[in-house]
């Protein structure tokens, strides 16, 4: 399997006046194509850090991050924004949808700032509301929508530019559990059967289940990288 993504002795270090608290501390891993990985971590591990980093939101401060063989460090804004976008889709748990737009307008959106045409974007958007089970409620507001449709909508918005890469910050946070597991068989269908790589931040022991390579963070440091053989 390919490397989509590596962290080479990676150190987020924050300021507070005089004082320097390292978030992250020496932190190399490898992410492959195709898997789907669990952060997992106490609250204050560095879990929030590492998604910023791997979702190419921040820079570290010491140590590289390649994205797709590119060492993102080198490159320009406007140019690692290009790259974000077409590689890497964001889940939120608070879902970040725009109130006053409805779950088609919602979706297509990355696709207006990717300069997709009008026609082919919303063939595109009508088709992955479809994947996600919201063909009948395109139309809909998000206030109309439940919150297990609203974190659906973010999800196919999301998956909208067919990106390699989906990158969940707590999906399942704000859910109930029946709705919380519908969303983890969801991701789990598209890294099974779509062949996305997935990677999650989570304090939920259950989407951990769902992962194949779970990566324990404490203290800003991996504690260890475990394989999960019981996930299929």
């Amino acid at each position: 399997m390919e490397t989509i993504m590596e962290l080479q002795d990676v150190w987020k270090i924050y300021r507070m006046g005089e004082v320097e608290v390292p978030a992250l501390r020496g932190v190399s891993v490898k992410i492959k194509k195709g898997d789907f990985v669990a952060i997992i971590g106490a609250s204050g591990s560095g879990k929030s850090t590492m998604m910023n980093l791997i979702g190419c939101l921040d820079i570290p401060s010491k140590g590289k991050i390649y994205l797709k063989s590119h060492d993102i460090s080198l490159l320009s804004e406007s140019d690692l924004a290009s790259l974000r976008g077409k590689t890497i889709g964001f889940i939120f748990q608070q879902y970040h949808l725009i109130p006053s737009m409805s779950a088609f307008e919602n979706v297509m959106l990355p696709l207006e700032f990717l300069e997709y045409n009008d026609r082919e974007a919303a063939k595109r958007t009508r088709e992955i509301l479809t994947l996600v089970g919201l063909s009948d409620k395109m139309h809909h507001r998000p206030s109309q929508l439940s919150g297990g449709q609203q974190q659906r909508v973010s999800i196919a918005r999301s998956l909208v530019s067919d990106p390699e890469i989906i990158l969940a910050d707590e999906p399942t946070g704000a859910l109930d559990s029946v709705t919380g597991r519908e969303v983890l068989e969801m991701l789990h269908r598209l890294w099974k059967e779509h062949g996305k790589t997935i990677i999650t931040v989570t304090h939920d022991p259950n989407l951990a289940k769902y992962a194949h390579t779970i990566i324990e963070l404490k203290d800003g440091e991996i504690l260890r990288i475990s394989e999960n053989h019981e996930v299929n």
